[in-house]
C-alpha cells in the first residue's frame, strides 16, 4: 500500500473554490478500484493550507488516478489557485499490513 501526502497552499481568495474542487475530486477518487482512502484536510490555524491524504492499493494506482477525467478537471481548475507549487511525499504503509490485516475493498 502506498500513501501520498500532497501539501497545498492556496491564495486566500481561492480557499472556498479550492475546497469545493478538491471535495468534488475526492468524491470521484474514492470510487476508483485502486484507491483505499482519499482525504481532503484543511489546516486549522491557516485555512489556506490543505493536505490531500491519498492511500492507494498498488504502486500503479496513483498513475491510474492521474489518468482519470476527474483528476484532470481538478488539476486544471486549481492551477491558478495555488499560492506556491504543491508538493508531495510518498510513504509505505507499515501497519496494518505488517499485522496481517486485510484491507476493506
Amino acid at each position: 500500500m502506498l500513501i501520498v501526502h500532497v501539501h497545498v497552499r492556496v491564495k486566500p481568495e481561492s480557499v472556498e473554490a479550492f475546497r469545493e474542487a478538491s471535495l468534488r475530486n475526492a468524491r470521484f477518487s474514492v470510487r476508483e478500484p485502486g484507491v483505499v482512502r482519499f482525504d481532503v484536510i484543511q489546516q486549522e490555524d491557516d485555512p489556506t493550507r490543505f493536505a490531500l491524504v491519498e492511500i492507494y492499493r498498488t504502486p500503479e494506482a496513483p498513475a491510474e488516478h492521474k489518468a482519470t477525467p476527474h483528476y484532470a478537471a481538478w488539476r486544471d481548475a486549481v492551477a491558478d489557485m495555488m499560492a506556491e507549487p504543491r508538493s508531495s511525499i510518498r510513504y509505505t504503509a507499515l501497519f496494518p499490513e505488517a499485522a496481517g490485516w486485510e484491507l476493506p475493498r
